[in-house]
């Protein structure tokens, strides 16, 4: 096999020789419907469980060496309708709790496969991360008649108007008050949507030109392709909990010489340390580049 053979590069026989956006399977998927179903058994500590589900890869462009800052609004429109119709389906499967759309992009990250592409996971359990963030939002709710937390959040991030890095018509993209990321952005809907297949046809072209804003911010940050994952957030859909659809970028530069490493205190302790405000963080990346 050649040495810069990639199986999602046309002519590797594991793909179209013509694709623009594409759905692949996982070729080593951690979820499949071919195994037994999810059955956590609460009693035993060492007790196993089918992990039903799916894996696919998301395949961004055919060209091997197109880094996703480079990828046109149109394109990203593309994926973002696949990331919806996918979802669509998998929420349909009863085995499936909850769908996860992300990207994970750079050496630093652990990415050997340099072609632009991110995947989609369907877990048949909502993940522990989303459970906290349900949690948190139905005690706001409780306190708040009912009031949507992350609805909250982005109105005072509007009035204050101290972390925003970018919006337009159905988005917001700012830098969260307690960021755990170096340069970390959070990309809200303006609307209240719980997931993909809840945004209109002109929602998902705006999401599409807000993350192609970011991720061409985030490559102009520093002068070089940052590595980052991309985490796209949606509610469960087996549930009727409060939960509001966004897009969270987590990128490890801390900065252009250095990457902010999870160490004791953030991977022992859950505490997260930063060593700059993020209103500074907004700052360098609203100049990352200018927005026409």
């Amino acid at each position: 096999m050649p040495a810069n053979w990639c199986p999602f590069c046309p002519g590797s026989g594991h793909v179209p020789e013509n694709y623009d956006v594409l759905l692949y399977p996982n070729d080593f998927p951690a979820f499949s419907f071919d195994t037994e179903p999810f059955h956590p058994q609460h009693d035993d500590p060492f007790a196993t469980t089918g992990a039903r589900g799916a894996c696919d890869v998301v395949l961004y462009s055919p060209n091997h060496t197109l880094p996703p800052s480079k990828l046109t609004a149109e394109n990203w429109h593309k994926i973002v309708d696949l990331w919806t119709r996918r979802t669509a389906e998998l929420a349909a499967n009863p085995d499936v709790a909850f769908v996860a759309p992300f990207e994970n992009s750079g050496e630093a990250i652990g990415v050997t496969m340099p072609h632009p592409h991110g995947q989609i996971y369907a877990m048949p359990f909502v993940p522990p991360n989303i459970q906290t963030e349900l949690e948190s939002s139905s005690a706001h709710a409780a306190r708040h008649g009912g009031a949507c937390l992350f609805c909250h959040l982005l109105a005072e991030e509007l009035r204050r108007n101290e972390r925003i890095v970018a919006q337009n018509d159905s988005f917001v993209a700012f830098v969260p008050f307690a960021a755990r990321f170096p340069a970390e952005v959070a990309i809200y809907p303006r609307r209240h949507v719980a997931n993909l297949p809840e945004l209109g046809g002109a929602e998902r072209a705006d999401l599409a030109g807000m993350i192609g804003i970011m991720r061409r911010k985030y490559d102009n940050l520093y002068g070089f392709l940052l590595p980052l994952m991309m985490l796209v957030k949606q509610g469960p859909f087996k549930s009727e909990s409060i939960y509001h659809f966004h897009v969270q970028f987590l990128p490890l530069q801390r900065s252009a010489t250095k990457l902010k490493y999870l160490a004791s205190i953030e991977s022992g302790f859950g505490t997260f340390l930063a060593d700059t405000r993020p209103e500074e963080r907004a700052e360098e990346l609203r100049r990352a580049e200018p927005i026409s």
